[in-house]
C-alpha cells in the first residue's frame, strides 16, 4: 500500500517530520507544504535526515511554498503544483497529513 505523507510545520518549531520519517516505507511518498520547506535549508539536521532518505522513497515539495520562502529545493526533491498535488493524493491508497 503507498502512503503519501504530507508535512506542513516548521521542522524548527514541530518535531512531527523528524519523529514520522521512520513511519516512511518503501514506495511511500513524502510531501512538503508550508513551513515544513524550511527543512530543505542546507546543513540543517531536517536536510540531512532527508537528503539521506531511501531512494524508493519518492521526495516532492510545493513550488508556491518554495518560492514563498527563499528557498531552493534539494536534488532529492521534484518540485509540484497544487495540479500536482491533488494527482499525488490520488495516485496513494493513503493519504497521511502531518501538522
Amino acid at each position: 500500500m503507498k502512503t503519501l505523507h504530507i508535512f506542513s510545520a516548521s521542522p524548527f518549531r514541530d518535531t512531527s517530520l523528524k519523529e514520522r520519517m521512520a513511519l516512511l516505507a518503501e514506495q511511500d511518498s513524502l510531501l512538503l507544504t508550508g513551513d515544513a520547506v524550511y527543512a530543505l535549508q542546507a546543513g540543517t539536521q531536517p536536510y540531512i535526515l532527508l537528503k539521506d532518505l531511501s531512494t524508493s522513497i519518492s521526495c516532492y515539495v510545493l513550488t508556491e511554498d518554495v518560492a514563498a520562502r527563499g528557498l531552493r529545493p534539494c536534488e532529492r526533491f521534484t518540485e509540484v503544483d497544487y495540479a500536482d498535488f491533488v494527482r499525488l493524493c490520488t495516485e496513494h491508497d493513503k493519504v497521511l497529513s502531518w501538522t
